[in-house]
Parts: C-alpha cells; structure tokens; sequence
C-alpha cells in the first residue's frame, strides 16, 4: 500500500514590492500566514511600517519594511542588503510594484513610457540578479511576476502598460530558461479585474457603469480580490509548484475578453 506526503514547507524569506496595498499587500499576509518572513517593499514606508507589524504581531513570522522606490536600481540594491540583514537569505521574490500608465497612443510621451518601464519591467532582472546568490542557496527558491491579462489583451488606453506586462511574460521564459540549472523557478500570475486601489479610481473616474461593464465581461461575475491572486502567488512559491517555471496562471473569474 503506497502512502502520501505533502511537500514539505518552504520558510526561507520572500520580498514583496508593492507590499503595502493592493495585491502585493495581500501575498505578504499570504506568505506570512504560510510561515514565511516578509521583507514588505514599497513606496509609502509609513504603511509599509504599519502593515508589516500587524502581520508580524497577526503571525508570529518574522517581517521587515523599507521604503524602496524599484525604479531606482542604487535604492534596489541596498534594499537586498537590508532585508538579507533583517531576515537572513532571501528565498523567493514576488513583484506586485506597479504603475497603470493608462495614457493612448496620442498623448504617449517619452517620459511617461519610461516611467512605467522602470517600475514594471526593467527593475525585475536587475532584482533577481541581485538575488542570485541567495536563490542558488535556498531550497525551492522561486520567483513570481505580477503581470495581467493586458499583456495579451489589446487595449487602447493603456499600451504602455500592457508592454511592460507583456514584456515580463517574455522575460520569465527567458530567465526559466537560465534559472533551471540552478533549481530557481520563475513564473507570473495575470490578473484581470481585481478590486484594487488602481480599479476603484479608475471606476470613480470613468462614466457611471464601469464596473457593470468590467463584471458582464467574468464568467463569474464579479472583480476579484487581492487575496484571490495571493493564492495563486502563494503556490507558485511554495514546494507544491515544484515542477512549474516559466508559465503563467491567469486568474480572472474567466474573462471572456482574455480568453486565447
């Protein structure tokens, strides 16, 4: 008679940027809950702060925050270091640092497509480099990218955004490919509408109905919330995914204008 045994834990210590809200918010609860010490990364040090105490004190898990600004690769660096320093080697990584950029073709300047290039794509190589070392010590250390279903979604209003999206879908592959022989995995997760602060404006600011055009469009009919996506995150770092790098898990209550 055969017998089963679930994977064993994974508790070396994860960085989440954008940790202070939203999604990113979310993964470091997640993460926590799951015994993992949290390095929460973000802008908005102040709650960063807050946040992270409360989830120390919720779960008993060692965390750490820092105000870190990921479009600063000088501010990335010593950031790497103080978390290592708080938490010890840092095993897993998960980018939820994001900006929407929604701006059309027309209105697209130079600026504003470097902006959020800077934070959306082009820190997380330089991350995970920074990283290495740590990953190729850690067992089961692994990667997740916060992409969206706009990197494969054509939309008008925000093509900047649903480059750098697209562009780290592209980029996971590539970096699957040279992380495997190390044992580092790396994946994203594509969210579609979930209630976020970066939903909730754009509702408040768009023509009444948004959201009833957003839900008509979800097989489930209804946006997601933050912690929906945290799961998916949560799996992709922990030993139960073991054998998955380079893919993306798309979690959007089955939107019909994703589907491919």
């Amino acid at each position: 008679m055969s017998s089963t045994h679930a994977p064993a834990a994974l508790t070396s210590p994860v960085i989440v940027t954008g940790a202070a809200s939203g999604i990113g918010l979310a993964c470091a609860e997640l993460l926590a809950e799951a015994g993992r010490p949290v390095a929460l990364w973000d802008l908005q040090v102040d709650k960063a702060i807050v946040e992270a105490v409360r989830i120390s004190e919720a779960t008993g898990v060692a965390t750490t925050s820092l105000g870190v600004d990921v479009a600063d690769l000088g501010q990335v660096s010593r950031a790497i270091n103080q978390s290592r320093a708080a938490l010890g080697t840092i095993g897993g990584l998960v980018h939820a640092a994001g900006v929407p950029g929604t701006c059309p073709l027309e209105q697209l300047s130079p600026a504003a497509w470097a902006q959020v290039m800077d934070i959306n794509l082009r820190c997380w190589p330089f991350m995970i480099q920074a990283l290495l070392e740590d990953f190729k010590v850690s067992k089961g250390a692994a990667c997740v990218g916060i992409a969206s279903i706009n990197a494969t979604l054509g939309n008008a209003f925000n093509p900047t955004y649903s480059a750098s999206k697209a562009g780290m879908l592209g980029l996971n592959r590539a970096l699957a490919d040279e992380l495997a022989r190390f044992g580092i995995r790396i994946n994203a997760v594509s969210p579609g509408q979930i209630m976020t602060q970066m939903i909730a404006d754009a509702i408040a600011a768009a023509p009444t109905g948004l959201k009833e055009r957003f839900e008509s469009r979800i097989l489930l009919g209804r946006l997601g919330q933050p912690r929906e996506v945290a799961t998916a995150v949560r799996f992709l770092l922990s030993s139960e995914a073991s054998y998955i790098t380079g893919a993306e898990l798309v979690v959007d209550g089955g939107n019909i204008s994703s589907q491919r």
